[in-house]
């Protein structure tokens, strides 16, 4: 193994450890939702789109190495996490909105409640 090959191996666990990360916080701001607990549900969303965010400048240095010329082993590992960080990215992008959805119906029921 090179060392190029280690360093895609371990930029790979970052990426699966941050987006694993960015899937435990969406998951945290479902639950506030459920409670009704908008606040509490933006900041778990932010939190998760910041791990998102690294997960994918580790997954855009290595892609730009690679147009930079640094020739990589085929990593299953990698090819895991590239999938793993979109798939989550989706279900944050989800999680955001069925975040605003259910704002939208909770303050639709607190003005109906007004009136």
């Amino acid at each position: 193994m090179t060392d190029d090959n280690n360093e895609l191996i371990m930029t790979a666990m970052g990426i699966l450890t941050h987006a694993g990360d960015a899937r435990l916080h969406a998951k945290k701001a479902l639950k506030h939702v459920q409670a009704l607990q908008f606040e509490e549900a933006d900041t778990c969303l932010q939190e998760a789109k910041k791990e998102i965010t690294q997960a994918h400048a580790a997954q855009t240095a290595i892609i730009q190495a690679e147009a930079r010329g640094v020739q990589y082993e085929y990593c299953m590992l990698f090819n895991h996490a590239q999938d793993t960080l979109m798939t989550i990215n989706s279900e944050i992008e989800l999680c955001d909105s069925l975040v605003d959805t259910f704002r939208s119906f909770a303050n639709m029921f607190v003005r109906k409640e007004e009136n």
